[in-house]
């Protein structure tokens, strides 16, 4: 079973508001990341904030540590209830390629262009939580190579929206 993580904790400061409460095409940037990894996740979960359309966890240790504490989270959840993986997506990266779970199977694996993009074991909650424990890098990088996990170039990757330009890049194009 494959639990849904929607890295949702960032502070959006390059894009001046809560960018997961922003409108594409009608539909906020939250609802659009829940609605895509429903289609190939028993369960969503959203991190990093109080409120959203799926179930939501705090990032893990604490807040403002960046994506991987909202990975640690994710997977440390998807231990408890016995998931055997985890697929990732931020919140600002709309239209995610239909094969993306096969594009990312097996685990670990990521989009390369953009690491918050991966399908990584429930097991390795441990790997994260050493990493933001430590002094290195709290990357989703550095992650990513303490996993050895496989970096998958995508021909089209999704956008990633920071700034209300980036947003307003993708209005009108985005089906997913």
């Amino acid at each position: 079973m494959i639990l849904g993580v929607v890295l949702a904790g960032g502070t959006s400061t390059r894009f001046g508001s809560d960018k997961a409460l922003a409108e594409l095409d009608g539909r906020t940037l939250l609802t659009r990341a829940v609605d895509a990894l429903s289609g190939w996740c028993e369960l969503v979960v959203i991190t990093g904030r109080a409120a959203g359309p799926a179930p939501c966890i705090p990032d893990w240790p604490r807040p403002n540590m960046g994506p991987l504490a909202g990975l640690a989270a994710g997977l440390r959840h998807a231990q408890d209830l016995d998931y055997e993986s985890v697929l990732t997506c931020g919140v600002d990266s709309p239209g995610l390629p239909p094969d993306l779970l096969g594009l990312l199977s097996p685990a670990p694996a990521y989009v390369a262009q953009q690491p918050v993009i991966g399908h990584w074991p429930a097991s390795a909650a441990e790997i994260a939580v050493n990493i933001l424990e430590g002094q290195g890098r709290h990357s989703m990088f550095a992650f990513a190579e303490a996993m050895k996990a496989r970096a998958v170039e995508l021909a089209s990757p999704p956008p990633n929206i920071n700034t209300q330009a980036d947003l307003l890049a993708c209005k009108g194009g985005m089906a997913g």
